[in-house]
């Protein structure tokens, strides 16, 4: 099985509802900020894609725009660097990313990135687990 390898490529963005449910299905990183799910495509060459969605709940209309504003300016400066190829991420924004600053968000995104990247190679996990 082929290893993803980071790409310098800018995401490609998830539109379809499919899309968005398939990623469902794979691993989740949770915290206060934002939910991340990943989920390794079929092609470990594909760029990686992206894709945001921030329910009613968080907010009015206009509030959950500037969240997912806040969201995508964060993956442009700082995450699209370190996603994997192959790989599919979710960001499922919480109504706490308006009061925090610009670089909390920043350092959460980098933080959370790598924990679901380590996640979504098997075999990472599967060389840790042997370690033990």
């Amino acid at each position: 099985m082929a290893v993803c390898s980071r790409n310098a490529v800018t995401p490609v963005r998830l539109k379809r509802r499919a899309e968005f449910l398939a990623v469902q299905k794979g691993d989740r990183v949770k915290g206060p900020l934002f939910l991340l799910e990943t989920l390794r495509q079929g092609d470990p060459n594909a760029a990686p894609r992206v894709g945001f969605t921030v329910t009613r709940k968080q907010g009015n209309a206009v509030e959950r725009n500037r969240i997912r504003r806040r969201l995508r300016e964060a993956v442009r400066l700082v995450g699209a660097k370190m996603m994997l190829s192959g790989c599919d991420y979710v960001f499922i924004g919480r109504r706490d990313i308006l009061s925090a600053s610009f670089s909390r968000l920043t350092s959460t995104m980098k933080d959370r990135i790598q924990r679901a990247n380590r996640m979504a190679v098997p075999e990472r996990r599967d060389q840790r687990l042997k370690d033990c």
